[in-house]
């Protein structure tokens, strides 16, 4: 069944939309792998059941963007994670102390992570590739422009044309999900070149797509699914589309003692980011829940709770069924895991590579939130 066709079939439509959050994609891992393991028992397929057969769009964004390709390229959960075991420390790869004008832009180089990712999906395949078993949209924002692209391969996409001199099908796949991973400060920006080649070649330079309103794609993955200009057309309804969305953990910086004094340039500089990606995938996740019948979730706030028996403003059917599976790298919250003993510091930070087997701890906390019945209507 060829991408065009799987997205076309009649039936119910299931979505998988990863957060970003650096090597705390491995606390997506292993939330993965358990709902790796219950699907393949579901579904009776033994040992030749991969996410990519159950999930037919994958979202995702910086970290969470290599995962979704990894998914939707068929790979094993168990894969996935030999990938980030192997590689996680060598990715993010310090600039050399010495040269004092790139550490002064970056904190690491990008040069080994793009090798990784050349040799786990390939140096030539591109984002119209047939190895993409999915639908797969990864999110980066487009810094030339100053928006957010979330890019896909969907073949009806109007940017997807096989005619268009710029078709975003040619782009290398791995170059995209280097684009999508480009944060900040800790790696260099991307700079892609469309119709390359040919007369009316151009660049865009790109960066993270956490520091757009998608480092949660949930919401966003649904909107392509189902607004017109994406041409994909799926059907609303509770059992007609399943929105799955795992994120990598959230840290909110409380500060009782905060003095108004104490917010100066550098307090600014150094705590917006933060405070701007936590809040935008908390609207992700709340657009979610009042759209969506919310099956899992861990309370937003303490007004409106989990939204698990919400009315919302659709009428008495929600749009979609939604879980989210995510923690609270705070004290607190990882006292509630069962997991005290570790230092929450360790688990919060994008870059904690000498911390993969604690991530790894929380994970697995996680992952005792996924339920059987969460997915059982729509295997």
């Amino acid at each position: 069944m060829t991408l065009a066709e799987r997205i076309q079939a009649p039936g119910p439509k299931k979505i998988l939309a990863l957060d970003g959050g650096g090597i705390r994609g491995m606390i997506t891992i292993e939330v993965l792998e358990e709902i790796e393991n219950q699907l393949r028992q579901q579904s009776k397929q033994g040992a030749a059941f991969r996410l990519a057969h159950f999930f037919d769009f994958v979202a995702g964004t910086s970290t969470g963007a290599i995962i979704a390709a990894c998914v939707s390229s068929g790979m094993t959960v168990s894969e996935i994670r030999e990938f980030y075991e192997s590689s996680g420390k060598e990715m993010f790869d310090k600039v050399f102390r010495l040269n004092v004008f790139k550490r002064f832009r970056t904190k690491y180089e990008d040069e080994k992570l793009a090798g990784k990712l050349q040799a786990v999906f390939g140096e030539d395949t591109t984002l119209g590739s047939d190895r993409l078993q999915t639908v797969l949209m990864m999110v980066m924002r487009n810094a030339t422009t100053d928006s957010p692209w979330p890019v896909s391969n969907n073949p009806f996409a109007k940017y997807n044309q096989p005619g268009r001199k710029d078709c975003n099908l040619k782009i290398p796949l791995w170059q995209l999900i280097r684009a999508s991973t480009a944060a900040p400060t800790f790696f260099p920006p991307e700079v892609v070149t469309f119709a390359k080649e040919t007369p009316n070649e151009y660049q865009f330079i790109f960066v993270d797509g956490g520091i757009t309103m998608y480092n949660n794609p949930a919401f966003q993955a649904f909107l392509m699914a189902t607004v017109e200009p994406y041409k994909m057309g799926w059907a609303t309804g509770e059992d007609q589309l399943l929105v799955v969305s795992v994120g990598t953990g959230t840290s909110p910086k409380a500060n009782a003692d905060l003095a108004p004094d104490e917010m100066n340039l550098v307090y600014n500089a150094t705590s917006l980011p933060s405070a701007l990606m936590y809040a935008s995938l908390n609207e992700q996740d709340l657009l979610c829940r009042v759209f969506g019948k919310c099956l899992a979730g861990d309370p937003l706030d303490r007004e409106i709770g989990d939204l698990k028996m919400a009315k919302g403003p659709v009428g008495p059917s929600k749009l979609f069924t939604y879980v989210r599976y995510n923690a609270e790298l705070t004290e607190e919250g990882l006292k509630n895991l069962g997991l005290s003993g570790i230092e929450p510091k360790h688990v919060q930070q994008l870059d904690s590579t000498d911390y993969i087997k604690e991530l790894q701890q929380v994970g697995q906390a996680v992952a005792k939130q996924v339920k059987p019945e969460h997915f059982s209507k729509f295997v």
